[in-house]
C-alpha cells in the first residue's frame, strides 16, 4: 500500500510539514490512515505552524478538505496555525469555491511558507 503522506519535522523554523506524496489522494482508507497520522503527529509534537505540502498532488477528494480542517482544529488548539504551499491553481479553486481560501494562508512553495510562517 502506497503511503501518501510524509511527515517531516524542521528543526531550524520550528514548523512541521506534512507532504502529499501521491498525485491522486482518493482512496478513503488512505486518506483516514493519513488523517490519523497527522493528528498522532500534532497530539505528540504540539507544532506551532504546520506547513500542508501539495506540490505533487494534482486531484483530491473532498475528504481532504475534512483532514486540513480537522487538523487545523488540533494545531489552533495549541495556538498554531496550518498553511498550504505548493498547490495547483486548479485545486486552489476548490479553496475558493468553497471559502476555504480565508481560513488558510496560501505559499507558491514549501520555502515561501516556511519562512512566512517562521516569521510570524
Amino acid at each position: 500500500m502506497e503511503e501518501i503522506v510524509g511527515l517531516e519535522n524542521s528543526r531550524d523554523g520550528g514548523f512541521a510539514i506534512a507532504s502529499f506524496k501521491s498525485a491522486c489522494i482518493s482512496d478513503v482508507e488512505k486518506i483516514t490512515c493519513a488523517s490519523k497520522k497527522i493528528k498522532e503527529f500534532v497530539e505528540q509534537n504540539r507544532p506551532n505552524r504546520l506547513i500542508f505540502d501539495f506540490a505533487t498532488v494534482k486531484f483530491f477528494s473532498s475528504q481532504v478538505l475534512g483532514l486540513l480542517l480537522d487538523v487545523r482544529a488540533k494545531v489552533k488548539a495549541f495556538d498554531g496555525e496550518v498553511v498550504i504551499s505548493a498547490i495547483n491553481p486548479q485545486l486552489h479553486r476548490v479553496f475558493k469555491i468553497t471559502n476555504l481560501d480565508k481560513i488558510f494562508r496560501f505559499f507558491p512553495d514549501r520555502q515561501s511558507a516556511a519562512g512566512a510562517t517562521a516569521a510570524s
